[in-house]
Protein backbone atom coordinates (compact mmCIF):
# COMPACT_ATOMS: atom_id res chain seq x y z
CA UNK A 1 0.00 0.00 0.00
CA UNK A 2 1.15 3.32 -0.93
CA UNK A 3 1.60 6.32 1.33
CA UNK A 4 -0.42 9.38 0.44
CA UNK A 5 1.55 12.90 -0.34
CA UNK A 6 1.94 14.91 2.47
CA UNK A 7 1.63 18.78 0.88
CA UNK A 8 2.74 21.82 2.44
CA UNK A 9 1.60 25.30 1.17
CA UNK A 10 3.27 27.88 2.80
CA UNK A 11 4.88 31.48 2.79
CA UNK A 12 3.68 35.38 3.02
CA UNK A 13 1.27 35.46 -0.29
CA UNK A 14 -2.11 35.17 -0.70
CA UNK A 15 -3.27 31.70 -2.30
CA UNK A 16 -2.42 29.05 0.21
CA UNK A 17 -6.19 27.76 1.02
CA UNK A 18 -6.86 28.81 -2.12
CA UNK A 19 -4.30 26.63 -3.64
CA UNK A 20 -5.67 23.45 -0.90
CA UNK A 21 -8.96 24.32 -2.45
CA UNK A 22 -7.80 23.82 -6.24
CA UNK A 23 -5.90 20.45 -4.98
CA UNK A 24 -9.24 19.47 -3.86
CA UNK A 25 -11.37 19.99 -6.69
CA UNK A 26 -9.01 18.12 -9.16
CA UNK A 27 -9.34 15.13 -6.58
CA UNK A 28 -13.34 15.42 -6.57
CA UNK A 29 -13.19 15.36 -9.86
CA UNK A 30 -11.83 11.86 -9.89
CA UNK A 31 -14.62 11.03 -6.93
CA UNK A 32 -11.92 11.33 -3.89
CA UNK A 33 -13.68 12.38 -0.76
CA UNK A 34 -12.14 15.39 0.53
CA UNK A 35 -12.03 17.08 3.98
CA UNK A 36 -11.41 20.58 5.55
CA UNK A 37 -10.53 21.54 9.00
CA UNK A 38 -10.24 25.13 9.01
CA UNK A 39 -8.14 25.35 12.98
CA UNK A 40 -7.77 29.60 12.45
CA UNK A 41 -11.35 30.52 10.80
CA UNK A 42 -14.90 30.99 12.91
CA UNK A 43 -18.10 31.29 11.78
CA UNK A 44 -19.49 29.62 8.85
CA UNK A 45 -19.36 33.07 6.83
CA UNK A 46 -16.40 31.44 4.77
CA UNK A 47 -17.08 30.32 0.92
CA UNK A 48 -15.58 26.93 1.35
CA UNK A 49 -17.29 26.42 4.25
CA UNK A 50 -20.71 26.85 2.29
CA UNK A 51 -19.82 24.60 -0.50
CA UNK A 52 -19.04 21.77 1.87
CA UNK A 53 -21.51 19.64 3.97
CA UNK A 54 -24.39 19.23 1.09
CA UNK A 55 -25.77 15.82 0.78
CA UNK A 56 -24.03 13.47 -0.95
CA UNK A 57 -21.10 15.95 -1.34
CA UNK A 58 -17.85 14.76 -1.96
CA UNK A 59 -16.23 17.48 0.42
CA UNK A 60 -16.92 18.24 4.16
CA UNK A 61 -15.85 21.02 5.89
CA UNK A 62 -15.06 21.67 9.73
CA UNK A 63 -14.80 24.84 11.31
CA UNK A 64 -12.97 24.74 14.63
CA UNK A 65 -11.52 27.84 14.63
CA UNK A 66 -12.15 31.50 16.89
CA UNK A 67 -10.58 34.14 14.33
CA UNK A 68 -6.80 35.05 13.74
CA UNK A 69 -4.34 34.99 16.17
CA UNK A 70 -3.00 38.60 16.48
CA UNK A 71 -2.23 39.47 20.36
CA UNK A 72 -1.26 37.36 23.51
CA UNK A 73 -5.19 37.45 24.32
CA UNK A 74 -6.35 35.76 21.03
CA UNK A 75 -3.41 33.27 21.75
CA UNK A 76 -4.44 32.33 25.15
CA UNK A 77 -7.67 31.88 24.20
CA UNK A 78 -7.51 30.03 21.26
CA UNK A 79 -5.25 27.18 23.47
CA UNK A 80 -7.77 24.87 24.09
CA UNK A 81 -9.38 25.19 20.83
CA UNK A 82 -7.13 24.54 19.35
CA UNK A 83 -6.36 21.01 21.13
CA UNK A 84 -10.00 20.54 20.26
CA UNK A 85 -9.18 21.31 16.84
CA UNK A 86 -6.51 19.04 16.80
CA UNK A 87 -8.32 16.03 18.42
CA UNK A 88 -11.16 16.60 15.37
CA UNK A 89 -8.31 16.00 12.87
CA UNK A 90 -7.00 13.18 14.42
CA UNK A 91 -10.35 11.86 14.58
CA UNK A 92 -11.15 12.38 10.72
CA UNK A 93 -7.70 11.26 9.88
CA UNK A 94 -7.58 7.96 11.81
CA UNK A 95 -11.26 7.62 10.31
CA UNK A 96 -10.01 6.46 6.63
CA UNK A 97 -13.50 7.66 5.04
CA UNK A 98 -11.53 10.48 3.05
CA UNK A 99 -8.62 10.37 0.28
CA UNK A 100 -7.63 13.67 1.16
CA UNK A 101 -7.73 15.88 4.02
CA UNK A 102 -6.63 19.82 4.40
CA UNK A 103 -5.77 21.36 7.33
CA UNK A 104 -6.39 24.58 6.74
CA UNK A 105 -4.08 27.35 8.87
CA UNK A 106 -2.56 24.60 10.84
CA UNK A 107 0.97 26.46 11.22
CA UNK A 108 -0.35 29.29 13.31
CA UNK A 109 -1.38 26.56 16.13
CA UNK A 110 2.73 25.43 15.81
CA UNK A 111 4.26 28.86 15.56
CA UNK A 112 2.73 30.25 18.41
CA UNK A 113 3.21 27.04 20.37
CA UNK A 114 -0.78 26.17 20.54
CA UNK A 115 0.42 22.35 19.37
CA UNK A 116 3.31 20.59 20.06
CA UNK A 117 4.97 20.40 16.78
CA UNK A 118 7.40 17.20 17.09
CA UNK A 119 3.72 15.25 18.08
CA UNK A 120 1.74 16.71 15.69
CA UNK A 121 4.77 16.03 12.45
CA UNK A 122 4.75 12.09 14.14
CA UNK A 123 1.01 12.03 14.10
CA UNK A 124 1.11 12.76 10.09
CA UNK A 125 3.93 10.76 9.15
CA UNK A 126 2.56 7.78 10.48
CA UNK A 127 -0.70 8.11 9.48
CA UNK A 128 -3.03 5.14 8.60
CA UNK A 129 -4.14 4.38 5.07
CA UNK A 130 -3.45 6.37 2.15
CA UNK A 131 -4.82 9.51 2.87
CA UNK A 132 -3.16 12.41 1.09
CA UNK A 133 -2.66 15.31 3.60
CA UNK A 134 -2.25 19.39 3.11
CA UNK A 135 -1.53 21.66 5.37
CA UNK A 136 -1.27 25.37 4.74
CA UNK A 137 -0.09 28.50 6.81
CA UNK A 138 2.68 31.04 7.15
CA UNK A 139 5.99 30.01 8.58
CA UNK A 140 5.90 26.04 8.03
CA UNK A 141 8.34 24.54 10.22
CA UNK A 142 11.31 23.55 9.03
CA UNK A 143 10.92 20.02 10.61
CA UNK A 144 7.44 19.58 7.95
CA UNK A 145 9.20 20.95 4.97
CA UNK A 146 12.13 18.15 5.80
CA UNK A 147 9.63 15.23 5.45
CA UNK A 148 6.71 16.93 2.96
CA UNK A 149 6.29 15.40 -0.23
CA UNK A 150 5.54 18.19 -1.79
CA UNK A 151 6.43 22.15 -0.64
CA UNK A 152 5.10 25.60 -2.18
CA UNK A 153 5.94 29.01 -1.30
CA UNK A 154 3.63 31.25 -1.71
CA UNK A 155 5.17 34.87 -2.53
CA UNK A 156 2.90 38.02 -1.79
CA UNK A 157 4.67 40.56 -5.17
CA UNK A 158 1.37 42.90 -4.32
CA UNK A 159 -2.15 42.90 -2.46
CA UNK A 160 -4.68 45.00 -2.28
CA UNK A 161 -4.52 45.21 1.33
CA UNK A 162 -1.32 47.15 1.02
CA UNK A 163 -4.38 50.01 -0.59
CA UNK A 164 -6.89 49.87 2.13
CA UNK A 165 -8.70 47.34 0.51
CA UNK A 166 -10.88 45.74 3.06
CA UNK A 167 -10.70 41.87 2.41
CA UNK A 168 -13.24 40.76 -0.64
CA UNK A 169 -16.54 38.22 -0.43
CA UNK A 170 -15.24 35.09 -2.64
CA UNK A 171 -11.76 36.05 -2.83
CA UNK A 172 -10.30 36.15 0.86
CA UNK A 173 -12.88 34.35 2.46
Amino acid sequence: MRKGFFIIYTGNGKGKTTAALGLAFRAMGHGLKVCMIQFVKSGKNCGEHKMGNFPGSLFTCHVTGKGFLIDDEDIKKNRETAVTAWACAKKVINSKKYDLIILDELTYLLSFKLLNEQEVLDFIIQRPGETHIIITGRNAPASFVDKADIVTEMREIKHHFKNGVKACKGIEW
